[in-house]
């Protein structure tokens, strides 16, 4: 019972946070509908009748939040904060936390898990040193969760844009070859694509319309997304670009270098395959077909023993 409760506290901890990201990008929203340039009346309408019926205890919690963010983020150094954005766009902003959020949420952590697993540890009736074994557990936990989380999340996305490079290349060839300009040719690709790299492509061009330099705006792409191919990739452009050199060439290149690159990949992995079913096989097969052969035959041994 007291482990189901545990799981409870925690899975509506998670739901809460999942609401209340949610709620917030709605609110954008509806707020982005009513600047856009072809606003939706019954948006707007709904938008008005919502921000009034949002009762007088909520707006002021939202606005001691908002002053407590300002009052923390003037404590946490400038430094961190930077290494802390930088994380979060490598993991592709997830749940559009800003870095002074992700430390509150650190910090959360800190507090809810120790209350947590001190708690349970009386419910449990540990003694003394158990509970403060539980109260280290706790601290180490909440260190590591958010760290790992992001981590996870960067992994999988850097993946996913090294899966994704070969079919952009190529989308990029056909469209410089068609007579398009770079940028143009960009912008085709975020029309037709969707994935890690057509969001970073995409974000690049907006960086470029707020008047950031095209050199400025790839760099900030290469920094987003720390993989290899993608840094040769985007240096090699920013090379060509630099020395006039004819881009369809280069991406071609990168092109061939990509799939040679994937290829070795697959057979490296290919290779580790017979490594990895080892363990499965002896720990898990083994053991079954020696149960099958030799079952029956110490049965009977045990039998003609016993008579």
């Amino acid at each position: 019972m007291v482990f189901f409760t545990f799981f409870l506290t925690i899975t509506f901890f998670i739901y809460f946070i999942f609401i209340f990201q949610k709620e917030r990008r709605d609110v954008v929203k509806r707020r982005l509908a009513i600047f856009s340039d072809r606003p939706d009346l019954q948006e707007v309408e709904e938008q008005k009748q919502t921000e009034e019926r949002v009762g007088i205890i909520k707006r002021i919690f939202q606005h001691f939040l908002k002053e407590f963010k300002r009052s923390f983020k003037q404590k946490v150094p400038g430094e961190k904060e930077a290494k802390i954005e930088r994380k979060l766009l490598q993991a592709g902003n997830p749940f559009g936390m800003t870095p002074i959020e992700f430390r509150l949420l650190q910090i959360s952590l800190f507090i809810l898990f120790p209350v947590l697993f001190t708690g349970y540890g009386m419910l449990l009736n540990f003694h003394t040193g158990g509970i403060i074994l539980l109260l280290l557990l706790s601290f180490a936990v909440a260190s590591y969760v958010p760290h790992f989380y992001l981590k996870q999340k960067m992994k999988q996305r850097f993946k996913q844009a090294v899966r994704e490079l070969p079919d952009v290349l190529d989308l990029l060839t056909v469209s410089l070859e068609a007579g398009l300009g770079f940028d143009s040719a960009l912008s085709k690709l975020v029309s037709k694509k969707e994935g890690v790299l057509a969001d970073e492509f995409h974000r690049c061009l907006e960086e470029i319309r707020l008047g950031k330099t095209r050199r400025e705006a790839l760099s900030g792409v290469k920094d987003r997304l720390d993989v290899d191919e993608i840094k040769v990739l985007i240096s090699s452009i920013i090379q060509a670009e630099k020395l006039g050199i004819g881009m369809v060439q280069v991406l071609r290149i990168q092109s061939a270098e990509v799939r040679d690159q994937r290829k070795s990949r697959a057979e490296e992995e290919a290779m580790k395959a017979p490594i990895k079913m080892l363990f499965p096989l002896v720990l898990f097969i083994f053991p079954s077909i020696f149960i099958v052969l030799l079952g029956p035959a110490i049965l009977q041994f045990i039998e003609t023993f016993q008579q």
